[in-house]
């Protein structure tokens, strides 16, 4: 009699078949295969100030070559199921994973699939390709030759105890090594804000360097801090052959150099740079290209044309495309993308959750009555003025305070330590919210003055307190008020709270400053952050470019005479903050034209304390499990998606009343983006129980309380068919449910607590039901008696 596969389970297929075929071929088991690879945490999931995780995604096996270098994915599926059943998932997962090749196997054979050539072939059980026998299809499909294969394939750093890449640093790794390896030498990688590019170009480098390939390396960053913590952390492991460029006579006995690019070309005219011959370096990383670096005209540009045979790595998380600017006409097209859509769906960025805050004079504007003076006397141009006037052209101080207000207003009603940056207009305006915000929160200032700051980069103090603010053992500062000087580059996985009351027309700094929210810290309680918006910058969110491609890449035509970036044209989006521009301009003047000519002259922001402004309109924003904007109220979104589910109520109830299955359930929509407990809070009902809120909310059924359903079923008389002592077991249990719903009901460890400890013991507890089996069998029927 031969043995019938089909009543074995996945796991089992798995176990008997699969992965002895893959052994038997030469596959070392502990080395190079790794079963139930999870390479996505999930997203995270926010309603309220509730959080759940959406689901992972898990591969059956991941096979590789060598150490983080992954040759081949394996579905599988039980014996129910055809061979290539699991094959679409297979090829999803490769195309996720950077993988040559996917298989899907039932224990009967494989379908394999060639991601480069598109084909599709069935091979039997003890025909599965040897690791040699793949890698070397791969060379041949990529035309790899013995000599760039030692490049690719030289080992990653690790020591013991050290973080393995994530799935998309790896892809972004590999495909920089293979493209250096193939001789490509212009290279741009984008990777959105926390998903660890300074981590990935440390990997880069240092196979690299250890293959002796690139042996002098210089990396260009534009601010002090990203240098000192690229040293400090990632880039550790190379501290005896790495310095910092600091002075202007250089060493050149370094393998590896930082520094600042524009110290390195020169202020004051002397470009250090040139102490190096042309051909000293090898290999040149360029962080944050997307900034004033993305000019033919740049600082860097200069360097980068001097060491003409260097090899060119950009990084950037926001690839800068204009028509008067471009860096992908510099690098190429990027190899890799790592979006902020990505890394969220992942669950390895933080999700946000928008407020949008609308006060009466941003949406009616503001004109001043004829004659008006401002607080120093001067006469204010008659005129309409609006959103992008305030705090640049003209102050009202009530605005200001009615901004303080309404932040510390939710920092009162979540967390009062959140840390919180206020994103101002320029520094005048920045030290104007500070005051506004201390006065709102004399209590804790009063406890520590450093509970508020203003970090400019016109101001030493508060600039020296940068690594406090970061510091997640540091509760102060708190909260800081900033203009430019904390758009990028800041490390900041504290941040709870962004504030934005600037006007934002660049989607560069945009990506920059929300950036500053997005690296998650579960273990210091931050799994999303909130963007308070008070200018409606938060429409770029809907922006075409918030998270897809440059719309047009601009690509200059010598012919017509374009230029990347015309002579007479300033970058609007250089990242500087205002006291980098222009030195002793503290934010008080301003240039106004006089009839309509090129002369400008100074005068004072108006600046007016007698104009009362007022909340008009406060909306808070969820986006869904793909990233969108719910657009609908959450009640109507839970119900869309319960019914996607559960067609009808019968369907639901078939699904509810199999016991096992709720938790399931419960779980599915937390996938969905539903939270129970959320929508509970949202119609103001917290004594109902999941299951009437779903009826009620998908279904349109009147809900019942718990202790509604517990009296009915006490009315019924149900209880009265056991014995005294069953009796007041099944209260206990009705009881338990009123209080906490069905959770652990059906687990008999219950019974060891109050009130079944006063009762009896737990084995006569259930004796009094005869045995465990009708035990439990009288809770199930307890249940079905609750939902009747």
């Amino acid at each position: 009699m031969s043995f019938d596969k089909k009543i074995l389970s996945e796991e089992d297929i798995k176990m008997k078949y699969i992965t002895p075929a893959i052994e038997k071929s030469g596959w070392d088991i502990k080395k190079q295969v790794r079963a139930e690879y999870t390479f996505t945490d999930g997203r995270v999931i926010v309603r309220g100030n509730l959080t759940s995780r959406g689901k992972k995604k898990r591969a059956d096996y991941l096979l590789f070559y060598k150490p983080n270098l992954p040759i081949a994915i394996i579905e599988a599926k039980d014996n129910k199921k055809t061979i290539g059943a699991g094959m679409q998932q297979g090829i999803e997962y490769a195309e996720i994973l950077d993988v040559p090749f996917a298989y899907s196997s039932n224990g009967d054979g494989f379908i394999e699939h060639d991601m480069k050539n598109g084909t599709e072939r069935e091979i039997s059980l003890d025909k599965f390709p040897s690791p040699e026998e793949l890698w070397n299809r791969y060379k041949e499909e990529k035309n790899i030759t013995n000599e760039q294969e030692e490049i690719i394939t030289e080992p990653y750093f690790f020591a013991k105890g050290d973080k393995q890449p994530r799935y998309y640093q790896r892809n972004a790794i590999n495909r920089t090594i293979e493209a250096i390896a193939k001789g490509q030498d212009r290279i741009l990688l984008v990777m959105a804000t926390g998903t660890g590019k300074t981590y990935t170009t440390f990997q880069i480098i240092y196979r690299l360097w250890k293959s002796r390939r690139k042996k002098k390396i210089l990396f260009l960053a534009d601010r002090n801090i990203l240098v000192d913590q690229t040293m400090q952390n990632d880039f550790k492991p190379f501290q005896n052959v790495m310095t910092k460029i600091e002075n202007k006579t250089i060493d050149s006995s370094y393998e590896v150099y930082l520094a600042l690019y524009q110290q390195l070309s020169g202020q004051g005219g002397e470009e250090i740079f040139k102490q190096f011959s042309p051909e000293f370096f090898d290999l040149i990383v360029i962080d944050e290209a997307h900034r004033g670096s993305a000019r033919d005209d740049s600082s860097w540009r200069k360097i980068l044309d001097y060491f003409e045979n260097a090899t060119k790595i950009g990084l950037t998380a926001t690839p800068k495309e204009t028509k008067n600017i471009s860096n992908i006409a510099y690098f190429g097209e990027p190899i890799y993308t790592y979006s902020l859509k990505d890394g969220i769906e992942d669950g390895f960025l933080a999700p946000y959750k928008v407020i949008r805050i609308g006060l009466d004079k941003d949406l009616e504007g503001y004109r001043p009555t004829k004659g008006k003076r401002d607080i120093y006397g001067e006469l204010i141009e008659d005129r309409e003025y609006n959103v992008k006037d305030f705090d640049r052209v003209l102050v009202i101080d009530d605005r200001t305070k009615k901004v303080a207000q309404k932040v510390t207003e939710y920092l009162k009603k979540t967390d009062r330590f959140s840390k919180t940056i206020v994103f101002c207009v320029d520094i005048e305006h920045a030290e104007r919210m500070r005051q506004a915000l201390i006065n709102e929160n004399t209590d804790l200032v009063a406890q520590n003055s450093k509970y508020i700051m203003r970090i400019t980069g016109d101001n030493a103090e508060g600039k020296a307190q940068l690594d406090n603010f970061i510091d997640e053992d540091s509760l102060y500062p708190t909260i800081v008020t900033t203009s430019k000087l904390m758009t990028t580059g800041v490390d900041c996985k504290t941040c709870k709270l962004i504030v934005l009351d600037t006007n934002i027309g660049s989607m560069i700094e945009f990506k920059q400053i929300i950036g500053r929210g997005t690296r998650l810290k579960p273990d210091y309680g931050k799994e999303y952050f909130t963007v308070m918006d008070f200018r409606n910058v938060s429409r770029l969110f809907a922006d075409p470019d918030w998270d897809g491609e440059p719309v047009q890449i601009y690509e200059p035509n010598e012919q017509n005479g374009d230029d990347i970036v015309p002579p007479d044209v300033e970058e609007d989006d250089n990242g500087k903050d205002e006291e980098e521009i222009n030195p002793g301009n503290k934010g008080t003047d301003i240039d106004v034209e006089i009839d309509g000519s090129d002369n400008k002259t100074k005068r004072h922001k108006y600046v007016i304390r007698d104009v009362v402004v007022t909340v008009i309109s406060e909306r808070v924003q969820y986006y869904d499990k793909d990233g969108k904007l719910i657009t609908e109220s959450l009640k109507d979104y839970t119900k869309k998606n319960i019914l996607e589910e559960f067609a009808d109520l019968d369907t639901f109830l078939k699904r509810w009343n199999s016991g096992e299955k709720r938790e399931a359930i419960i779980e599915e929509l937390k996938e969905q983006g539903i939270l129970l407990d959320a929508l509970r809070e949202d119609i103001g009902n917290p004594d109902i129980d999941d299951f009437d809120l779903i009826c009620h909310i998908a279904y349109d059924k009147p809900p019942l309380t718990k202790a509604e359903r517990v009296n009915n079923v006490k009315k019924r008389g149900y209880l009265y068919k056991y014995s005294d002592m069953a009796q007041k077991v099944l209260e206990g249990l009705l009881e338990k449910y009123k209080d906490e719903g069905l959770k652990d009901l059906e687990k008999t460890e219950i019974l060891e607590l109050n009130p079944f400890n006063k009762i009896g013991s737990p084995l006569k507890l259930v004796k009094a039901f005869g045995n465990k089996k009708r035990y439990l069998e009288a809770v199930k029927e307890l249940e079905q008696e609750i939902y009747a």
